[in-house]
């Protein structure tokens, strides 16, 4: 286990979707392993495997308050989404020192492999909802700020350059 570099701001591998996890292996377990300790090292609250350069479809989501209850994703899917929204504070360890805020739905049905290599589906609500969709995101290539309207999304990336 380990911690992994998060590729940073605007490295190309970002904008990219993620490739579909055939099976559940020993490799694929301890790139999850490295994930939940790059994670904590953070600290956050989930990380997707495109954010360390792993171009697979992995996400780990930890939003419990006293942590070490990962929830290990392999393929993961939103099946359903509450029409009721979630507004927080989204950042991300590749574009660090900035954050908005973000609605999302407050609650969604997942389906996922988990680390057994079979198919769940698990509601998420509150702050692990948020997590799982900002880590789907980042797996389909997509980061937190392009949920934001274009003048308040430059203006993000303008601060996260001064900060660079």
């Amino acid at each position: 286990m380990s911690v992994r570099r998060c590729l940073p701001w605007p490295d190309g591998r970002l904008r990219r979707k993620a490739e579909a996890v055939e099976a559940v292996t020993d490799e694929i377990r301890a790139t999850w392993a490295d994930m939940i300790d790059t994670m904590e090292a953070m600290p956050g609250v989930g990380l997707a495997a495109t954010q360390i350069g792993v171009m697979q479809r992995l996400a780990v989501v930890d939003a419990s308050s006293e942590r070490g209850k990962a929830v290990k994703m392999a393929n993961p899917e939103v099946l359903h989404a509450s029409v009721e929204l979630r507004e927080h504070e989204e950042a991300s360890p590749n574009l660090p020192g900035v954050s908005a805020r973000v609605k999302r739905p407050r609650a969604v049905t997942v389906r996922f492999l988990n680390e057994a290599g079979e198919v769940e589906e698990r509601d998420f609500v509150g702050l692990w909802a948020t997590s799982v969709q900002h880590q789907i995101d980042h797996l389909n290539g997509r980061l937190y700020f392009d949920r934001l309207g274009k003048v308040k999304r430059d203006m993000l990336l303008r601060k996260a350059k001064k900060v660079r």
